[in-house]
């Protein structure tokens, strides 16, 4: 993956989305500012109805603005007519939850698909399919149609299919929402290839940060049509400022015990619990060694988790201290000025984690769907509460509607 890259190969400049709905107007995409740079993984993460299905969509004109200016390669798609679109369009391709696959084609034929429709000749169709699925590592399962193959690889399909015109973007919306986490896992790999070894710019469209954490350079927070956080993916969830980032942050890592579980701490452990942040330098541990050795307190671990975050460490230790008062408040201190330090208080006098997970904000209106009723934003935190993930509308038309969009419609094939 690319970080490093400076030009733009998205920018939006104060993009807004309104969809007119039988109860009124709804606001899907509000004010968006942001720059997705050329040649890196770039995700948007948001609960269900923040909008981050329409602002994709918003990327290759599917969805038109209804204000501000949508940039693409240095090209303002705001306004332009179908026939530039198309031009536009090209260069972005598409992958989907549920795939799209066409059930009475082969996985060759899936793959040639778009590039029938551009017009290339046989022979040229024949050596760019048996390219892409090698890359994608399905050369055999050419013949092979679509019910025959497991879920990763009808997605590897898609990416193939998406591949298939040389795009410079790939838009991924909830592309692994629909697999088993080893399955994810390969694809999420695989996208990483696409990115590193041709240099294809990619966003992400999820509502799962394991997906933004493994994947992404970049990422932009939604909730409420409005990006409320952005920037590196490390320095976003490691931070957290905004309450739907340090929603997505406890709810991921679970590092943090929820209320229930900290009620349960307390009963087992009197003494006063406190969490302590590790961070990708490594001192937070060493400093944490260093403060129970230089104060006169006793201090177990009693909850915690670390994961890496864009390949580097994160996460807390939840500890019970016992000592004197007075000298639990002197480490707490003296251990806050190199890592963070919630205090928990104890069972006699307990203290509120501000962070705990707790139910996300409602949609706009209240209506879990910002935008038409196929925008596409499913999968909130009932999907991770429950351990599964609800499908996935596919827009307008999917697959064929973006086919049409950039190489126009014909009456026959």
């Amino acid at each position: 993956m690319s970080s490093t890259a400076t030009a733009p190969m998205v920018s939006f400049r104060e993009v807004s989305k309104v969809f007119e709905t039988s109860s009124g107007p709804v606001t899907a995409v509000d004010a968006v500012t942001l720059d997705i740079a050329t040649g890196e993984v770039f995700g948007v993460i948001g609960y269900s109805g923040a909008g981050k299905s329409t602002l994709v969509r918003l990327i290759n004109a599917l969805e038109p603005a209804s204000s501000g200016a949508v940039l693409v390669d240095g090209t303002e798609i705001t306004g332009l007519g179908e026939a530039r679109l198309r031009g536009v369009r090209a260069g972005i391709g598409m992958i989907f939850q549920q795939f799209n696959l066409l059930s009475s084609r082969t996985v060759s034929g899936n793959v040639a698909y778009p590039l029938e429709v551009a017009g290339w000749p046989r022979a040229r169709r024949a050596e760019r399919v048996a390219e892409l699925l090698e890359f994608v590592g399905l050369t055999d399962k050419a013949r092979q149609y679509p019910s025959q193959l497991s879920g990763g690889q009808k997605q590897r399909v898609g990416i193939a299919r998406a591949l298939a015109t040389n795009p410079k973007i790939l838009l991924a919306d909830e592309s692994t929402s629909a697999l088993d986490p080893e399955t994810t896992q390969d694809v999420l790999n695989l996208l990483r290839r696409v990115n590193t070894e041709l240099g294809v710019t990619i966003v992400v469209i999820t509502h799962e940060m394991d997906v933004v954490k493994y994947a992404c350079d970049r990422v932009a927070v939604m909730e409420r049509g409005k990006v409320v956080e952005y920037g590196e993916v490390y320095q976003v969830f490691s931070a957290p400022k905004h309450p739907a980032t340090r929603r997505f942050v406890s709810t991921s890592l679970r590092d943090r015990p929820s209320p229930a579980a900290l009620e349960r701490l307390r009963r087992r452990h009197p003494g006063r619990i406190v969490t302590v942040g590790v961070r990708e330098d490594g001192g937070s541990a060493t400093e944490l060694t260093r403060a129970l050795r230089d104060h006169p307190i006793d201090g177990t671990v009693v909850y915690g988790g670390i994961t890496e975050i864009a390949e580097r460490p994160y996460g807390s230790l939840t500890l019970e201290l016992d000592g004197d008062d007075a000298e639990i408040a002197a480490f707490i201190a003296d251990l806050s000025r190199s890592t963070t330090v919630l205090d928990l208080g104890t069972a006699a006098d307990p203290k509120a984690d501000p962070d705990a997970v707790g139910p996300r904000a409602s949609a706009v209106g209240d209506d879990p769907d910002v935008g038409p009723p196929d925008d596409g934003d499913d999968g909130g935190d009932r999907a991770r509460a429950e351990g599964a993930r609800e499908a996935l509308l596919l827009g307008q038309g999917g697959f064929g509607a973006a086919i049409a969009a950039v190489f126009g419609r014909r009456k026959s094939w």
